[in-house]
């Protein structure tokens, strides 16, 4: 499912355009400020950017030309401003389209599905994409073998990050150390049972804000371990 976010100051259009968007399959969130919303468009990962030109705090101009500098996404300015100036200078600071209001919710979605598969089709962005696990502040790309943590990259073990993954792969399901270990290290590997403990507590280490009372990785007493989301 595509996100899209809608930076639009007028309540009203921004939930016609959410609402008609989430019709048509897509997940869309609203910011009706310039300033909280190039935050938003920045510190998130989404598909496609709403942008209204004429903003509280920082105008779609200024955003676009933000957004733009740091991201490679479809941004659609929408504005009641007619004039080609504007235009020109929206589409100049890297905007890919500009619609008029008033404009059709259907024109909208259009526009927004035509955008997304240019997108597409340009950039191989879905067919290449990491196969990645997001689990609040942490991701684990599968793919690269990377793991990020509050967006800090942070550096496993081979084995640290087989651990890792096959937990967070398979959340809120208890293993025991037995099961861990011959996935990990096969039923036939020579070693002790207890590297599964060690291994964990360093990954604790490196996940965890806490390490003593962790939230991802807990300890189920008497049974094994749980990857919690």
């Amino acid at each position: 499912m595509s996100r899209i976010l809608i930076i639009e100051d007028e309540q009203s259009i921004a939930e016609l355009e959410r609402d008609y968007l989430e019709i048509n399959g897509f997940e869309a969130d609203i910011e009706i400020s310039g300033d909280t919303g190039l935050q938003r468009a920045l510190s998130q990962d989404y598909d496609l950017i709403i942008l209204d030109l004429m903003l509280p705090k920082v105008d779609g101009f200024e955003i676009c030309r933000r957004i733009r500098s740091e991201k490679d996404i479809p941004i659609l300015m929408v504005s009641a401003k007619k004039e080609d100036i504007d235009k020109i200078r929206g589409l100049g600071l890297g905007a890919d389209d500009y619609i008029i209001k008033p404009f059709s919710p259907g024109e909208l979605v259009a526009r927004v599905k035509a955008h997304l598969a240019r997108y597409d089709r340009l950039m191989g962005k879905r067919e290449s994409k990491n196969d990645e696990v997001r689990i609040r502040g942490l991701l684990i790309d599968k793919t690269a073998r990377r793991v990020f943590v509050n967006d800090q990259e942070v550096v496993f073990t081979t084995k640290e990050f087989d651990l890792l993954t096959f937990l967070a792969s398979n959340p809120n399901r208890v293993f025991n150390k037995e099961q861990l270990f011959d996935h990990l290290w096969g039923m036939d590997s020579i070693g002790e049972i207890a590297t599964v403990t060690v291994h964990i507590r360093k990954i604790r280490e490196k996940v965890e804000q806490d390490p003593s009372n962790p939230q991802y990785i807990e300890t189920i007493w008497g049974a094994g371990y749980r990857f919690r989301i």
